[in-house]
């Protein structure tokens, strides 16, 4: 992986390919190493990104509180620091609702949106509560337990599970939690409306507790292509990285419309 310095601190990312831009964002605990399929397999036809939030990893904590705005303007400052005009954006579950922020703040930074198993607020008891669990386990420090089922629950590969556990270990117990807290305060479905650019929503078959956002996303959008994994669950990047991986192309060789 790759460093660069922003606003005091030093996040740390991993850069393939060259042409169209992605940077890919993960959600809470998890890192960037999430998106290593999607590295693999994207970086011959595109630029691909995918970075450490802030206390997340091997990027280093921050002293200011993590809240999806400053994780919008630190994508920001990866850009210019990287050179990039425009670029797709790719959220996975919370990291979903990081994209559509990212559309409503700077529209003219970006080339369109993919949101795979995402919401944009957190709107049923179910998922709240297992965020309000992990946010327990954050503040009580225990990010390494947290890791532990998060890594398990992505992948079968023993000595990939071993890399997501170990990376995802590393975050910021107070980082963590506040990354967590900010998903159950999100909400931008009334402004939904307002997002211009295409977005691809990709949900799995299974993962019935998100389909209800699907809907809504699919239904609020404007420019919106909604797509089931087949037999998939919410864990799409990881279990079924070649159906994702040709989706996302699909979307991009067609402009995102």
């Amino acid at each position: 992986m790759s460093t660069m310095n922003m606003d005091g601190f030093t996040m740390h990312y991993e850069e393939r390919g060259t042409g169209t831009a992605i940077i890919f964002i993960h959600p809470p605990v998890l890192t960037g190493l999430t998106f290593t399929y999607q590295l693999e397999g994207l970086s011959s036809h595109y630029r691909t990104i995918a970075f450490d939030v802030r206390g997340h990893g091997q990027s280093e904590p921050s002293a200011e509180p993590l809240t999806y705005p400053l994780v919008v303007e630190d994508i920001k400052g990866m850009m210019d620091w990287l050179g990039i005009e425009k670029c797709f954006l790719c959220g996975y579950s919370t990291g979903g609702s990081l994209v559509l922020e990212f559309l409503l703040t700077y529209p003219e930074r970006a080339r369109g949106g993919i949101v795979v198993s995402g919401m944009p607020e957190v709107s049923d008891k179910w998922l709240r509560n297992r965020i309000l669990r992990a946010i327990f386990f954050s503040k009580m420090g225990a990010v390494g337990a947290i890791a532990l089922a998060d890594a398990w629950s992505q992948t079968n590969r023993l000595a990939f599970l071993w890399r997501l556990y170990n990376d995802a270990k590393k975050g910021n117990p107070r980082n963590v939690e506040q990354y967590y807290r900010s998903s159950l305060t999100y909400n931008c479905t009334s402004r939904l409306q307002a997002v211009e650019h295409p977005v691809l929503l990709v949900y799995g078959e299974k993962d019935k507790h998100f389909h209800p956002y699907a809907r809504l996303l699919h239904q609020r959008l404007p420019k919106s292509e909604l797509f089931y994994v087949k037999h998939a669950d919410h864990r799409i990047p990881t279990k079924f990285p070649d159906i994702l991986n040709d989706r996302i192309g699909q979307f991009i060789t067609r402009g995102g419309s």
